[in-house]
């Protein structure tokens, strides 16, 4: 305690200024227990054209080139793997217009730059690699609840370095965008989570400029170049090439991965090769099964639990329930067959009717081998774990309402 009065070696001038010190000192709030400032005001969407053009100059204007190509000398060969959702991994319209706009930008903009195809001969001399996510989003920028944006994210992986060399991101308003699933991804029958598209959303959302790539995703680049080949030649109608394409990558480092599964099957299917895209199907079905999940794309009747009466669309539905009831009879587990249902509509309404579709394939599977009758659940969220979450209910949403097959431990008798 300071005394004043009792310190004649102190003016009072001095003692009145250390007195004051020393209240303001004892008043003054530590740093544990400063104000926790404000969060960050959102990001405001701004049109899509807009939001790509600014990712892309970001992204561009930022990167760290090396000395080969950064005093105009030489070029940096630049490579675009295709842009994907955010969440489902699939291509659409909207990410096709996306790889148009950035190249062109290069070409009229960004001369360091030196855009060639996707391929494994150009992943062969490892160039940069743009890759992209485009992720429909609430008001917080979460993947849940209404979805009210687009958030745009770039990232350029240089593979000489390992490294991730800029970022780019922006906020688009949904007006205009068309988010339609290219081909190949509309007519996917199945989804899961998936090793190889994972490691590429994580190399672009999960990193900042100097990180390493994802080793996910850059262990399994020659392959992917490969799928890219093969998406790109089914969705040109090309279902020979398609299906090379597919068993060359299967048969590559990383190649067993839902892109190619389905790819073989829908490609064998095309060419009316029956028993191959049954057996396709099969391998499908048993990648779900080691991943514990797997999502299938069976289209009801509004408000119904009986299938599409288009056999152009629910033809090979048979096939498919078989597959998945005599391959899970034949593996360990029990299975849990959860209904989904998009945002539309009351929710009390749509978990029951994401209830009652499990429970109808659940018939079906056991109709089909009956002893999975004590080894499969139904259940139903409705639309508490949408992926796409527009609420569009046509191809731009379908996985939205999807029945998904999840691996659980079998109860104990009694």
């Amino acid at each position: 305690m300071i005394r004043c009065r009792n310190n004649p070696r102190l003016m009072w001038r001095s003692c009145v200024l250390t007195l004051a010190a020393f209240l303001w000192g004892c008043a003054a709030p530590s740093a544990d227990t400063q104000p926790t400032p404000p969060p960050a005001p959102p990001v405001q969407p701004i049109p899509f054209d807009e939001a790509v053009l600014k990712a892309a100059n970001d992204l561009f204007g930022r990167a760290q080139l090396s000395a080969a190509g950064a005093d105009g000398s030489a070029k940096n060969i630049l490579v675009i793997d295709p842009l994907i959702d955010g969440v489902s991994g699939a291509q659409s319209v909207a990410t096709r217009s996306m790889e148009v706009r950035l190249v062109e930008l290069v070409k009229s903009k960004y001369p360091r730059f030196e855009v060639e195809p996707f391929s494994t001969s150009t992943v062969a001399k490892s160039p940069i690699v743009l890759v992209g996510t485009f992720t429909s989003v609430n008001k917080e920028g979460k993947t849940e609840g209404v979805r009210e944006a687009y958030r745009v994210c770039l990232a350029l992986a240089d593979l000489k370095s390992g490294k991730i060399i800029s970022k780019g991101v922006a906020r688009a308003k949904p007006e205009g965008v068309n988010t339609t699933p290219t081909q190949y991804f509309k007519d996917s029958p199945t989804w899961a989570p998936d090793q190889a598209t994972e490691g590429y959303i994580k190399t672009c959302q999960g990193t900042k400029a100097g990180d390493p790539i994802n080793p996910a995703y850059v262990d399994r680049i020659l392959t992917a170049a490969l799928v890219s080949e093969a998406i790109d030649a089914y969705n040109n109608r090309q279902y020979r090439e398609a299906l090379d394409l597919y068993q060359s990558a299967l048969h590559s480092p990383g190649g067993e991965q839902l892109r190619v599964y389905n790819g073989l099957y829908l490609s064998n299917w095309k060419l009316g090769h029956r028993d191959e895209a049954t057996q396709a199907f099969g391998k499908v079905v048993d990648y779900g099964l080691v991943n514990k999940r797997l999502a299938v794309k069976f289209l009801f009747k509004p408000g119904s639990t009986d299938f599409w009466a288009d056999r152009r669309v629910t033809g090979p539905y048979p096939i498919w329930l078989e597959q998945i009831a005599e391959r899970t009879s034949q593996h360990q587990g029990c299975l849990e067959i959860v209904g989904h249902t998009s945002r539309t509509g009351p929710e009390p309404i749509n978990e029951r009717l994401s209830l009652l579709r499990a429970e109808r394939i659940k018939q079906k599977l056991d109709r089909d081998v009956p002893a999975l009758k004590t080894r499969t659940i139904a259940n139903g969220v409705g639309s508490k774990e949408n992926l796409i979450g527009t609420g569009t209910d046509d191809a731009r949403d379908a996985l939205d309402r999807r029945v998904e097959f999840k691996v659980v431990g079998c109860r104990a008798p009694g």
